[in-house]
Parts: C-alpha cells; structure tokens; sequence
C-alpha cells in the first residue's frame, strides 16, 4: 500500500495545481473588464492610489513631480490590481524614465501591508480623537509626530527612543546623522531639526516610527559603500529604491564557485556591519534569502530589506560604560522549526561594545546546515565538492559560527571562515 503513497500525492499535487490554474482562469473572466483598464491607465498618477491625500502622514514627496508626470509606471503584472492579495508585503517592480537616461527597473514599496497600514492611521485618529476614523491630516497636528515644532532645535534621543528597531538606543550623533542625511527635503545638510518644515518632520517622525527603512538607506547610503539598496524618494505612501537583482535565494543551486563568492560577500556584510571606522554597528535582525539580492553586473549581495535594524553607537557605549560593556557579548543559538529564526536581546545589542550577532544570523540563516528556507536545508554552501567535504574544515567552521561549542568561539570561528572562503574564491577563479 504504501508504494502507492507518491503516485496518489502527486495525483493531488496536479489536481490542486489544475484546480489554482481554473481558479486563476475565473478570476481572470471575471476582471476582463478591469484587466483593460489596469494596462490603459497609470494609477502611479492617482493620488490617492499612492496616498498623497494623506502627507504629511507619509513618508514623503521628494519624488512626486516623477510620479505625477507618469515617469513612474508599473511592470506587466503589477498593473493588474487582484493580484494584490498575493502581493502581502506591498512591494513592487516599476519603470522609471529620464529623457536622457531611458528607462531603468526600480522597486516601489508601500513599507507596509495594507492592514498595517489601516492600524497606523487609526492610531494616529485615536491619539487624537479618541476616535479610529477621523480627518488624518488635522489629526497628524495633534499627535506626538507634531509636539517638536519650529522650537526645537535637535532631535533627541529622550523623544524617540524605542520607536523603533533603528532608534531602539539612539545616540544624539545617530540622531544628527538621520536629520542632516534626511532625504525628503529641499535643505539637508543641517542636522538642526528647526530648519526642516513642519510637515517634513512630521514625514520624518512617521518614517521612523513606521518603517525606518528608507531612514536606514539615507543615514547609511549605497554611495559610501554601506551595503543597502539605494534610496532614490517618495510620494506619498510610495517609496522608490534602486532595482539591485534576483533575490539571493535564486542562487541557493547556483554553481559552486559562485555560492562561495556569494557566502564570502556576505561574512563581508556581517564584518562591515559590525566593524567599521565610524563606530555604529546595525544589527541586523531579519535575515532570509529574500532579504538580500545580487546585482547582475557585478554580483555584489546587497540588503535589500532594512525595516529591523538596530544601530548601537559604540562610541556611546564606551562613554557610559554600562555594566560589563567591555565584556565580549555571544548570541545563543536555539534549534528552531520555523525559517529565518534568531534569537537575540536588543538590550545587550545596545550595551556591548563587542557582540558577534551578525555572524550568527548569517551563518544560522543563510550559510549553515541550520539554514532552512522554503523547505530546503543545508544552507547557500550545501552539497561542497568532495574533496572540500573530505576536509571538513568548512563544515567544521560553519558549525562553530552557528552553534559554538567554545566559548568566543563564534567570534574566531567568523575570523577563519572569512578567510577561508577568500581562500576558495581564489583557487575556484
């Protein structure tokens, strides 16, 4: 009987696919009429498609004459509006024109789902009337987002913290850094939050405690070698970054020579991050497959989704001195059954000087034999060539990155693999 067993499994497997293709075929009868419409018209020029009608709580409008003079226009299918209900994050890929330029792939992202995007404006009519529904744009007036008027000169960190993963322990250098990098204004350059309009810092204030991932891109951009897509603006509730690439996990059977240099890329990441010459480390605290991308030019991995980041200023760290600040801090593994898990404290993120996190969630989630993604397992360096398996040397060293068995041991474990997969991209070229 049991030999039976995969032949009825697949049986149902193609039923419920003809079952999907039928069901997909209906709705498409019955949206003919929509479907037209969807490719003759522009919605990215509708206001209100984009949510302009609700700044200033938005995330800005530094590129609302691009979008209103339809430079901005959806692909193919993310025209067609039913299929939003597949489309959970808000995320979309689009076509942007410049008459010198052409046309160039970006992606929009609305920072949110639509039932997150509902609850922040009951939120703010609550904070405001009492009441969930109410006039969002009188409201925003009455609401903390609106308290730091053309008095106040400097955001400080007393105001905001714990907004947000981005400002879950904000130094008052961080806080200079996200006001005079902010994007969404005609002035940057000051970190005095006075010069900035009253409906910009309100922009401002929404975004970080929304969705700080455009704030991330600013305060941390591409062009200085920070490892993030670009940030090129918004409209409304519609923010535009550079296109980068095929998700990371496109690769997860790429050939060898190219997982190696992927992984390689991406201990880099986890170096930079946590090391670098200005003294912040991000943190990063959702890490997939679908949260990093390869550029198709230059197969550089950047992080595309920045949304849970937390940047402790380590000068700060050193200047107060918390208890045992100076102590090496290890994150603990724990066995999971779910994808992408990771187990951290945001305090200890925040009060250490030295925490070995990013090496973790990237050997955990993305490099080890501990990675599960979509079903599959084994990691981006599953299945090495036999004679690298025999060594065991990568097997050993992935194991002590994402499960140490010495103590600091994750931290040298971290040393050796970055040096041993530099090893292997140059004798794999």
């Amino acid at each position: 009987m049991l030999r039976f067993l995969p032949l009825k499994l697949g049986r149902l497997y193609r039923c419920l696919k003809l079952l999907f293709v039928i069901g997909l075929f209906v709705i498409l009868l019955m949206n003919t009429h929509n479907l037209f419409a969807s490719f003759q018209k522009n919605e990215l020029t509708d206001r209100r498609f984009i949510n302009l009608n609700k700044c200033p709580a938005c995330f800005g409008t530094s590129w609302c004459r691009k979008f209103m003079n339809g430079q901005i226009s959806f692909e193919t299918w993310g025209r067609l509006r039913f299929l939003d209900v597949f489309n959970v994050k808000n995320v979309f890929f689009a076509q942007y024109g410049e008459p010198r330029e052409g046309t160039r792939r970006i992606v929009l992202k609305r920072l949110g789902s639509n039932q997150e995007l509902t609850d922040i404006d009951q939120k703010i009519c609550k904070r405001a009337t009492g009441r969930p529904r109410c006039d969002l744009i009188q409201a925003m007036y009455k609401t903390e987002f609106a308290r730091l008027n053309g008095d106040v000169r400097l955001l400080t960190p007393d105001v905001v913290e714990g907004w947000s993963d981005l400002v879950q322990c904000p130094s008052q250098r961080l806080l200079d850094r996200i006001v005079r990098r902010y994007a969404e204004t005609k002035d940057s350059g000051s970190f005095l939050l006075k010069n900035l309009k009253d409906t910009e810092r309100m922009q401002l204030l929404m975004t970080l405690a929304f969705n700080p991932e455009p704030l991330v891109l600013q305060s941390f951009p591409s062009d200085e070698g920070w490892p993030f897509a670009k940030y090129l603006g918004a409209c409304g509730r519609m923010v535009a970054v550079n296109y980068v690439g095929e998700e990371l996990w496109s690769f997860f059977n790429a050939p060898w020579e190219k997982r190696v240099d992927l992984a390689k890329q991406l201990m880099d990441i986890a170096e930079q991050l946590t090391n670098n010459d200005f003294d912040f480390a991000l943190y990063l605290l959702d890490v997939s497959f679908d949260n990093f991308a390869v550029g198709p030019r230059d197969g550089k991995v950047i992080v595309v989704d920045a949304e849970n980041v937390v940047v402790a200023d380590k000068r700060l760290i050193k200047q107060n001195k918390p208890e045992n600040y100076d102590v090496w801090y290890e994150s603990k593994f724990e066995e999971c059954d779910k994808e992408a898990c990771l187990s951290f404290s945001k305090d200890m993120l925040c009060s250490r000087v030295t925490v070995d996190h990013n090496y973790y969630a990237i050997c955990q989630n993305l490099l080890s034999r501990y990675a599960v993604w979509r079903g599959s397992s084994g990691g981006l360096l599953h299945d090495p060539p036999p004679h690298i398996a025999k060594d065991g040397q990568l097997g050993a060293l992935l194991d002590e990155c994402a499960n140490p068995k010495k103590r600091y041991g994750r931290f040298q474990a971290a040393k050796e693999l970055r040096e041993y997969l530099t090893q292997l991209s140059g004798t794999t070229r």
